[in-house]
């Protein structure tokens, strides 16, 4: 996914609420992919994902801070 501001392809806190807030299925799937291979992405995940915990709205981040969560502490 090309995200928007961004010059590079790596999953930054920027690039992670990107994939999250305007991503396809696929970005979503890559983005899983790349978490289960570098667990710290988790940590990542769940600090974009932070901030919108108040949101009622915001499900798409509330659905990718319970698999942070859930993945974190499988690990």
């Amino acid at each position: 996914m090309l995200h928007r501001h961004l010059n590079h392809q790596r999953f930054t806190l920027a690039a992670i609420d990107d994939v999250i807030s305007r991503g396809q299925w696929q970005d979503w799937a890559e983005l899983r992919r790349a978490a289960l291979s570098d667990r710290t992405l988790l940590d990542k995940v769940a600090r974009v994902c932070h901030a919108y915990v108040g949101d009622p709205y915001a499900q798409r981040h509330h659905f990718w801070m319970h698999y942070a969560q859930e993945h974190r502490s499988a690990a």
